[in-house]
């Protein structure tokens, strides 16, 4: 992750509060101040600024009813692994004054453990359980600001841009799964500035680190079942094939180099695997049995920019999906790389206008294969050789 510390060692957190505030209330309220907000905090104010939001002002936290929350709890992958994040960083909480928080992906706090003291400071914050925490409701907060940056982010007192915020700093770090790349939420340590200590970030990545592993070792664990519900059919086919789970990760192989994973099946929908071509995937327990799909060696594809976004696939199987703007123009910039296709970084540059959004391409190239099946290669990325596809309303450029 590297180094996003908002102090060094040794510095002098009262003094260095003193100086923040002073340039907080120059820099927002339009004014010169000698020392500058750092380039993620500048980034941060402008969008909140932009926003509307009220440096000054109380901005609504309307928490979720926790019968919502429950809800968003059971839904969550991270709850296979909130008990790990408990044993890191709670054992530690109370001596260090901290909370551990950890939200979903839409900003919402739905874990919440800690030193009883900071609990109750942090519920007068409206920091609880059910609150939206991203910076178009609560201004510049580490969790808010991952989420914009997608990467991790500490901010220490005045670099908050509420000035309710400044008695606190937190370090926010985000959580995915291992599977997609896809972002499940952010995990927080938050407390008092000026009980603020350098190794709170290490604390920090330690622990997402220590739930992305063990988000992998339960996947390992559905691959296993997998095998074992799936093993009476495949002993009775023939030829090649794979048993893949519903991300495309490939539990058993037979007649073809082992692959670790393939394009997401479809139910229906054919897709395109290194080593057996064309294959029309078929449900078996928690998974799929993915063979060739016989006489079948191409797919026809439009994609539809005439109206809302949608590919449509033409032949023996037809099929259309919807797609978002970004999936569209995502699809229509592998099209027109052709066969060399584009590195995520190139990739990112042409959707972000730089290539530090790496992380945030291969998520969304994750969620369009999850549409698409196998249109879509990696490595890099480029539509298939086996589809052909046309582009109805493409822009120019």
């Amino acid at each position: 992750m590297g180094d996003f510390s908002a102090i060094r060692p040794g510095t002098n957190l009262p003094a260095y509060a003193r100086e923040l505030v002073r340039m907080h209330d120059a820099v927002i309220g339009g004014g010169r101040s000698p020392l500058q907000p750092r380039a993620l905090v500048a980034r941060s104010w402008s969008r909140v600024l932009e926003a509307g939001l009220d440096p000054d002002g109380r901005h609504p936290r309307d928490p979720l009813p926790m019968d919502q929350v429950l809800a968003r709890r059971r839904e969550s992958p991270v709850a296979l692994v909130i008990e790990e994040l408990r044993a890191i960083i709670s054992s530690v909480a109370d001596a260090s004054q901290f909370l551990m928080v950890v939200t979903d992906a839409d900003g919402i706090i739905l874990w919440r453990e800690g030193a009883a003291r900071v609990r109750g400071r942090a519920d007068s914050l409206g920091f609880e359980e059910g609150a939206e925490w991203t910076e178009e409701v609560v201004g510049t907060n580490a969790i808010g600001t991952a989420l914009a940056e997608a990467s991790p982010v500490q901010l220490f007192s005045a670099e908050h841009f509420e000035a309710e915020q400044h008695p606190w700093y937190c370090t926010a770090a985000p959580i995915h799964d291992p599977r997609t790349g896809e972002l499940l939420g952010i995990v927080d340590v938050s407390g008092p500035a000026m009980t603020l200590h350098p190794a709170i970030v290490a604390l920090v990545e330690t622990a997402v680190r220590l739930a992305e592993s063990q988000l992998w070792r339960h996947h390992e664990l559905r691959l296993e079942r997998l095998r074992a519900v799936a093993a009476p059919v495949l002993a009775s086919v023939t030829g090649p094939l794979l048993l893949v789970d519903d991300h495309g990760w490939v539990a058993h192989t037979a007649g073809i180099a082992a692959q670790a994973r393939i394009a997401v099946p479809r139910d229906r929908r054919p897709l395109t695997v290194p080593g057996l071509g064309l294959c029309l995937p078929e449900p078996l327990g928690d998974g799929w049995l993915v063979r060739p799909a016989g006489g079948e060696t191409r797919i026809v594809m439009t994609l539809d920019l005439t109206g809302p976004p949608a590919v449509a696939v033409s032949g023996e199987r037809p099929w259309r999906a919807p797609l978002t703007a970004r999936h569209a123009e995502i699809l229509l910039l592998l099209h027109r790389a052709g066969r060399s296709g584009l590195s995520a970084a190139a990739l990112s540059s042409r959707l972000y206008g730089d290539a530090e959004h790496v992380v945030a391409v291969r998520a969304e190239v994750s969620r369009l294969r999850r549409t698409l099946g196998g249109v879509v290669e990696s490595q890099p990325y480029r539509i298939s050789p086996a589809v052909e596809m046309a582009v109805l309303g493409a822009p120019a450029g």
